[in-house]
């Protein structure tokens, strides 16, 4: 869900490893990185599973939907000042350093929320997680990048993809892990602070970036590395190539200004830029706002809104997600140079709408068809147990399970002693009625309820992450390594990504408010909605970039390109400039 991607393929991907046998110094700088990406992955991914029981242990965080929403958002609100932070000290302190500072973050981040003896705590443990994710999400990628041979740079930056999806997948297997530990979400949360100090170890012992280095006239200690890095022969050609890149980079920064205003104004001023960012912005924006952090940081409770009510039945199901957003990584390495990054994405988006809407369809069918709500099955645990909003409503003949539920955050659907799809009870819902409940051998329900469509619902969420992984899951980062000139691509890609992020914000922050007042059926068909106004924004205005050289990139954006529904499948394209007026 977040980070620069190289493109690799097939044949880098094949030297890498034949590089890293020789070589298994370089495969150590990478994955003692990519760490970061790790901890990225978990910290994003294990409060799905952890709010839960933070929910069951405070009374004031399962009845308040906003609590919840901020528990979870915070750390994609620290995450914005992170990358922001984070690219100050990349450049003034170099990248090792800041990895250093990100792994302190998570630490600190990850015994604050197992030590919370509040809600308010847990939330400022998750603004600490959230800056170590905002760093980390950019200087994982590019110390790896900065610290790799050219030849399997892709294959190698492209390790700290599957981390963090790798990271997402472990989370769901650790909230599982601690289901029946005593402590429960303060294990699962603090779990993210031991590699947080394996990583911290592991990069006292390696270098700084050669690339940072250099460019603070450490031109020895440059070299040094490099020596570990390449053969001996190479090494004499690497220090040219890194010389003469560190001056285009230096003169292409005196062009442009140094100060943030200055690099706005000369971005926004320039057409090539400006049109590159309508592609680049257009795509992050529309990552997020075809649902996805609904999925990957509510997915348990979405799944008990399927009317799986068991915390344990809801992280196993999740699993599911996890391991196919993994999954869809790996897929999109081996298709996104073949079919191209506009074809990827148009068909992912089409097969994400189909998955939103019949969501939507099932939602709705579920909710229709919950069961009956039972006065006699209400006042069976006696009179003063029974849901108040029920016990004073006008028709309660016409009530369901849904209706109980979305009545008031006080009300809890007991269901039938000897069948779940039966007429239930509308009960109060307190910790002594749900033991009541429960030791009547009956399930207790107060996020979803009990539904036929529960396994197909789970399985449409399945489907979801099989079309959304390969397509929107990675294009964006790969077209917005390609669309901007080389001396715009820091700024460019920087303002992109402050887009991501704060569009994963209001997506997360809105959620469950959401499902609230527009019920789950209503909040997927809205996303259905975004979905499908991404995919025309999509069509109008994001080139094919596969195949083509920074320089072909930049001059098809100077003159214009014509939207065509698959973009051409033929790398020599480039001399084929398509038109539009933007």
């Amino acid at each position: 869900m977040e980070g620069g991607i190289a493109k690799p393929n097939k044949t880098e991907f094949t030297e890498c490893w034949r590089t890293s046998l020789k070589t298994p110094y370089i495969m150590r700088l990478a994955l003692s990185a990519g760490i970061g990406g790790l901890l990225f992955g978990y910290d994003t991914g294990v409060i799905s599973g952890a709010l839960l029981y933070i929910r069951d242990d405070f009374k004031s965080v399962d009845t308040n939907t906003w609590m919840q929403e901020t528990i979870v958002s915070m750390a994609v609100g620290g995450a914005i000042f992170g990358a922001a932070f984070g690219g100050y000290l990349n450049d003034k302190y170099g990248r090792k350093k800041s990895i250093l500072l990100a792994d302190i973050l998570f630490f600190v981040g990850a015994v604050i929320m197992a030590a919370s003896v509040a809600p308010w705590m847990i939330i400022v443990g998750r603004v600490f997680v959230g800056l170590g994710v905002g760093m980390a999400s950019m200087t994982s990628p590019l110390y790896i990048s900065e610290a790799s041979p050219a030849r399997i740079r892709g294959a190698l930056v492209s390790t700290n993809g599957l981390l963090i999806t790798g990271g997402q997948f472990l989370a769901y297997l650790i909230n599982l892990a601690f289901t029946k530990t005593p402590g429960t979400w303060r294990w699962m949360l603090g779990v993210a602070g031991v590699p947080a100090v394996v990583q911290f170890f592991l990069m006292l012992s390696l270098p700084e970036s050669p690339r940072w280095l250099y460019r603070q006239d450490k031109v020895k200690e440059a070299r040094e590395i490099l020596e570990k890095i390449y053969p001996e022969n190479e090494v004499e050609e690497e220090m040219k190539a890194l010389q003469s890149s560190v001056e285009a980079e230096k003169i292409e920064e005196a062009s442009i200004g140094t100060g943030f205003f200055s690099k706005l104004k000369n971005v926004w001023g320039n057409k090539i830029v400006r049109r590159g960012l309508y592609a680049g912005i257009t795509v992050q924006v529309a990552q997020q706002f075809v649902g996805i952090n609904t999925v990957m940081y509510y997915s348990p409770t979405i799944v008990q809104l399927a009317g799986f009510a068991s915390n344990e039945t809801a992280l196993a199901l999740s699993l599911v997600t996890s391991g196919l957003n993994a999954f869809g990584s790996i897929v999109s390495m081996a298709f996104v140079d073949r079919f191209g990054r506009r074809r990827l994405m148009i068909v992912s988006m089409f097969g994400i709408i189909i998955c939103l809407v019949a969501l939507s369809v099932l939602f709705y069918e579920a909710s229709d068809h919950s069961p009956k709500i039972s006065g006699v099955e209400s006042l069976h645990f006696g009179g003063n147990s029974t849901c108040s909003t029920f016990a004073g409503a006008s028709e309660p003949s016409k009530w369901n399970c849904m209706t109980c539920l979305q009545s008031s955050s006080d009300c809890a659907f007991c269901a039938n002693g000897h069948n779940n799809y039966q007429p239930g009870a509308c009960l109060a819902a307190t910790d002594a009625i749900r033991g009541m409940c429960q030791g009547e051998h009956r399930t207790w329900y107060t996020k979803g309820c009990p539904s036929k469509f529960g396994f197909f619902a789970v399985l449409l969420l399945g489907l979801y992450i099989v079309s959304y992984s390969p397509g929107m899951g990675t294009a964006p980062w790969i077209i917005n390594s390609e669309i901007y000139p080389l001396r715009y691509r820091g700024i460019g890609g920087g303002i992109a990504a402050v887009s991501n992020w704060i569009s994963n914000l209001i997506v997360s922050m809105t959620f469950l408010s959401l499902t609230q007042a527009l019920g789950s059926a209503g909040t997927f068909l809205l996303f259905a909605g975004f979905s499908t106004a991404g995919l025309v924004a999509i069509y109008l205005l994001v080139p094919e970039t596969k195949g083509l050289l920074f320089e072909e990139v930049e001059k098809m954006l100077d003159k214009g390109f014509k939207p065509s529904l698959c973009g051409s499948s033929d790398e020599d394209s480039s001399s084929k400039t398509d038109k539009i007026a933007v």
